[in-house]
């Protein structure tokens, strides 16, 4: 295991903090204060605590652990990553039973994280953040929550997530609907969709894996599609016994074949990041797929994007183009017009009824506010500095706001590469800056304006030359455009950024000094 090891890391003695405060149901301050316990919760608090920083509390608005994993229960739910590279080097499971583990055994996985490290007593769980306050003179963050707690830390590591919040989607009429709804982020696993008739609107990541698992039980599905997405094949097959008692014997096996799978998806950046001749190749690839899924000309037709590959997100599937083709379902691509008590009107002016509608419409995604009020340095807004889209520095600190730390911030989003490669990047930053902050006793750590400015003009001058600003609607933009979401480059590229914390480019105070609010 490689613990995080931080030069020079040793608490000085702190100086004496006189605060006035009013009285009010608070906890003891700690030193990091961690939202959420999901896959970067749970990766920060393991990495705080192999690096020395064991006072750390863990809020949990749920009941239990998982954040995404724990919610998206759907049938079909699955990573469209391969699990040795979905998961935490420094806790690799030697034992996925697939090379595309679904949801439940990637939940079981998490929870085996807080067993292995002893992270339940960390963890409160039911405590939904409302807000957080920076006592500038203090160096404190007060953390409120909707029981009417506040929470007060030196630090804060925000790891919500960027898919941690779902609505239903904005289409007239919604609420007049009087059939039975649900969205793929809240599944309903007491309905019977047994001789149903059964909508689903989307047609990306969630609804390819629901949509073959409906066929399979209900009398009708139709599927309303917006905009057709880029799919290839999964090489999905079931894990031999040999490599699992491989693995667990021989860790360095694991680590290698981990090594492996990264370059792999690694060097699809070459087709997905950037138009190359590459590009032109996977895309002549997908089609190839599709033509020998699809025998129909006009359904095929349908179902081909218009977009260069990567503007949005592939998507991967071995049974997505055999469930549309099934007797029982139907592509619906009319632009959806509205809802009636009924079921959908399109807007060719036809009703379709339903018994029940799936929403498979994703997720809030945070590309121009906070999931909750955050106030910095002089009474300043997070939602308000972030209204034309987000930014940060190296997608981790946000200028004004000190000792704030966050996971999969601005610009920290993989489009070829697995997720937890840039969290574990993140995170080695975060525990790096935290070693910082506690090791000299600052009351201030915020990153210069300046610096936070550069970084960004060169993110989006980057992002210039991508193909996810090359011209499609995706989650990844803003509504004029902006992308807040994309690292514009390689994964090694993006591990090499995150690979040293430069206090140069912070301000800093120290405890004992005191500055005017």
């Amino acid at each position: 295991m490689n613990d995080i090891r931080i030069p020079g890391f040793k608490r000085r003695k702190k100086a004496t903090i006189v605060v006035d405060e009013t009285p009010k149901p608070s906890q003891k301050m700690v030193d990091v204060l961690i939202v959420g316990a999901g896959f970067a919760g749970l990766g920060t608090a393991i990495r705080l605590r192999q690096a020395g920083v064991h006072n750390v509390v863990i809020l949990e608005r749920g009941t239990e652990v998982g954040g995404t994993w724990r919610d998206n229960q759907y049938p079909g739910a699955a990573c469209d990553i391969v699990s040795n590279l979905y998961s935490y080097s420094f806790a690799q499971n030697p034992d996925w039973s697939r090379s595309f583990s679904g949801s439940g055994e990637i939940l079981g996985y998490i929870r085996q994280l807080v067993k292995r490290f002893d992270l339940e007593r960390l963890i409160r769980f039911g405590q939904n953040v409302t807000g957080m306050v920076f006592d500038e003179p203090a160096g404190i963050w007060n953390v409120n929550t909707a029981d009417g707690q506040t929470h007060r830390a030196r630090a804060v590591v925000m790891c919500q997530g960027p898919l941690s919040n779902s609505s239903w989607p904005k289409i007239p009429g919604l609420e007049t609907y009087r059939g039975h709804k649900i969205h793929s982020a809240r599944w309903d696993h007491g309905y019977d969709f047994r001789g149903k008739k059964v909508a689903v609107v989307g047609t990306g990541a969630s609804s390819i894996q629901i949509v073959p698992e409906l066929v399979k039980q209900a009398a009708q599905v139709k599927v309303f599609q917006r905009t057709p997405g880029w799919v290839m094949p999964r090489p999905d097959y079931v894990s031999p016994e040999w490599s699992k008692k491989l693995f667990a014997r021989v860790p360095a096996a694991q680590s290698a074949f981990r090594e492996l799978l990264f370059w792999v998806h690694e060097s699809m950046a070459l087709g997905v990041v950037w138009t190359t001749p590459m590009t032109s190749v996977m895309e002549r690839l997908m089609r190839m797929y599709l033509r020998s899924e699809v025998k129909d000309p006009w359904l095929r037709r349908q179902l081909t994007p218009d977009f260069r590959l990567g503007c949005k997100r592939i998507l991967i599937s071995n049974d997505w183009y055999k469930s549309l083709q099934a007797p029982n379902c139907e592509l619906v691509t009319w632009p959806i017009a509205g809802m009636s008590p009924k079921g959908i009107r399109t807007v060719e002016g036809i009703e379709h009824q339903f018994d029940c509608i799936v929403f498979a419409t994703g997720f809030d995604v945070s590309k121009a506010g906070s999931p909750f009020p955050v106030t910095g340095l002089g009474g300043r807004n997070l939602d308000s500095d972030w209204a034309r889209g987000a930014q940060a520095y190296k997608s981790v600190n946000v200028s004004g706001y000190p000792n704030v730390f966050l996971t999969f911030g601005p610009n920290s989003g993989p489009g070829h590469n697995s997720a937890l490669v840039y969290m574990e990047a993140q995170i080695g930053y975060i525990v790096r800056g935290v070693g910082k902050l506690l090791g000299e006793d600052l009351a201030v750590l915020d990153v210069k304006p300046e610096v936070q400015k550069a970084h960004n003009d060169e993110i989006q001058k980057r992002l210039r030359r991508t193909n996810w600003n090359s011209g499609c609607k995706s989650w990844y933009l803003t509504e004029d455009g902006f992308n807040s979401t994309m690292y514009p480059g390689l994964a090694t590229q993006y591990r090499s950024q995150m690979a040293r914390f430069d206090g140069k480019a912070y301000r800093t105070v120290p405890m004992t000094v005191r500055e005017p609010v």
